[in-house]
């Protein structure tokens, strides 16, 4: 499957891209009818999302039990959002400037201000961003450059190393420059990228069960996010961007000029305020920013869970904390407690 994938990303222009989108859609609908354990696994994430969603509008009544034929709907158009996602990656090369541009817009409270904090002449600043694998964060990264500015980010150093050059040289043809997990002094690159004027960094943060990562409170439950984006807010002192990206319907016109008939849109929130955390010892800061964004992210996942695009364990219930790396000895004490961690 890899090399078909390598293959078509090669040679975008051999099949139309309607074709490949209707296979990549046909291909999820089979995996989501035989539950194959990526479905089941998003199942137990959305699970929390919609539980959650369910108890934060139902006040004093609190969460509802999700019934299985929503939970299955929301999880049909979830794997039908991925696939799509990698439809539209292995063809982006057979797309214009014009036609990837009328795909993507931007909207959100936090959008203006960090246009104003990245232009030139004005603002000559950057800014770190937080996001989560929801949408086509390819396609975020095209925009961004048109519409805010240049962008470095990281990208997870996969295994498969025709996979890993496969989604590099797609992203560095859509104008990103790209670093790698695991590159010497990775952190430090990406502060040095910030401290020239005009440049985001937005980070897949979503999920990092390493070490690293940091825990935090998300949909009732317990996650561990990378802690990338609150690292840099904190050691640069720019403020923290968070961004939720998620599918739109197109119009007649729009629809005509992006040559298909859905979209998307970056909804960029914030600043959080750096400056707010400064009373706080440097570890506890990065924790409260975390959980700042993560509180933030989430209502913006809550209102698309169709398009969050986590097919891994995430929460705790899902993992096994004997595996784990740095458990904070109060999470594993409680967990432990609650009875529903695996061991």
């Amino acid at each position: 499957m890899a090399n078909v994938m390598a293959w078509l990303a090669d040679h975008p222009r051999v099949l139309p891209e309607r074709i490949i989108r209707g296979a990549f859609l046909a291909a999820a609908d089979i995996a989501w009818l035989l539950r194959v354990g990526s479905v089941v696994q998003l199942e137990r994430n959305l699970r929390h999302v919609l539980e959650w969603s369910t108890a934060q509008a139902g006040g004093d009544d609190g969460a509802q039990p999700i019934d299985r034929r929503t939970l299955r709907r929301v999880s049909r158009n979830g794997m039908r959002s991925y696939f799509t996602y990698f439809s539209e990656a292995l063809t982006v090369g057979a797309r214009g400037k014009e036609r990837l541009l009328a795909r993507v817009r931007g909207t959100g409270g936090g959008l203006e201000s960090l246009i104003n904090l990245t232009s030139p002449g004005t603002g000559d600043r950057s800014a770190p961003i937080a996001m989560g694998h929801q949408g086509n964060w390819d396609y975020d990264g095209f925009w961004a450059q048109f519409a805010v500015a240049p962008v470095t980010t990281v990208a997870e150093r996969l295994a498969d190393k025709a996979m890993l050059d496969t989604f590099v040289s797609i992203r560095e043809r859509l104008g990103m420059r790209i670093l790698l997990t695991g590159t010497p002094h990775l952190t430090e690159r990406l502060e040095e990228a910030l401290e020239a004027p005009h440049v985001l960094v937005p980070l897949l943060a979503d999920r990092d069960l390493s070490r690293h990562g940091e825990f935090v409170d998300a949909f009732g439950s317990t996650i561990r996010v990378a802690r990338g984006p609150a690292t840099l807010a904190y050691d640069t002192g720019l403020p923290l961007y968070v961004a939720n990206t998620y599918r739109e319907r197109l119009d007649g016109e729009r629809s005509k000029r992006a040559g298909t008939p859905y979209g998307y849109v970056c909804e960029i929130s914030g600043p959080l305020d750096i400056d707010a955390y400064r009373d706080l010892e440097r570890e506890a800061a990065i924790h409260a920013i975390s959980q700042a964004w993560v509180d933030v992210w989430a209502r913006g996942i809550a209102a698309h869970p169709e398009d969050w695009h986590m097919l891994q364990p995430i929460f705790v219930e899902d993992l096994d904390l004997s595996r784990l790396k740095d458990v904070p000895p109060e999470l594993a004490a409680r967990l432990a407690g609650d009875g529903g961690v695996r061991r």
